[in-house]
C-alpha cells in the first residue's frame, strides 16, 4: 500500500504555483528522499511530454529562466539525476524553503512522518535585484 502526498509550490506572497502529488511507498520519508521523489517525478512528466518549458523545483543547466518555469532546448530530455543534486544543493545554500504542515525542515536527514492531513510546501526563494 503507498501513502499519498500532495505537495505544492508556492511563491513568498502565498500564490501557490503547482502542485504534484507523489505516491510514497512508506508513510516516513526523509527531506532528501521526498525533494529526490519530488524530483523524479517532475522530470519524468516532463521528458514524458517533451516541451520546451520545464516547471521544476530547479533550473536545468543551460535552460533560460522565464516566469514560472524554464524554457529548454527544443526535443531536450532532462536528468532527473542531475536535477536531484541540484535540488539537493539548492536546499543546503537555502534556495528554497521546505515546509511540513506550516513548520520549515532545516535537514535533509529530518525524518517526515505523513498522514492525511499533511501539508508540504517547497517555498521558492527569488534572489534580491542587486544584493
Amino acid at each position: 500500500m503507498t501513502t499519498a502526498l500532495t505537495i505544492h509550490d508556492e511563491t513568498t506572497s502565498g500564490e501557490r504555483r503547482q502542485s504534484l502529488t507523489l505516491h510514497l511507498p512508506e508513510p516516513t520519508i526523509s527531506a532528501r528522499e521526498l525533494i529526490r521523489a519530488r524530483v523524479f517525478e517532475e522530470v519524468k512528466v516532463f521528458n514524458d511530454n517533451i516541451s520546451e518549458r520545464y516547471f521544476g523545483l530547479v533550473q536545468p543547466a543551460d535552460a533560460e529562466r522565464e516566469l514560472n518555469g524554464y524554457r529548454v532546448s527544443k526535443g531536450r530530455r532532462i536528468d532527473w539525476h542531475e536535477q536531484s543534486r541540484a535540488a539537493l544543493e539548492a536546499f543546503e545554500r537555502n534556495g528554497f524553503l521546505l515546509l511540513v504542515d506550516d513548520r520549515q525542515v532545516e535537514s535533509l536527514d529530518e525524518e517526515i512522518r505523513v498522514r492525511p492531513e499533511t501539508r508540504v510546501t517547497f517555498l521558492k526563494l527569488v534572489p534580491l535585484v542587486g544584493g
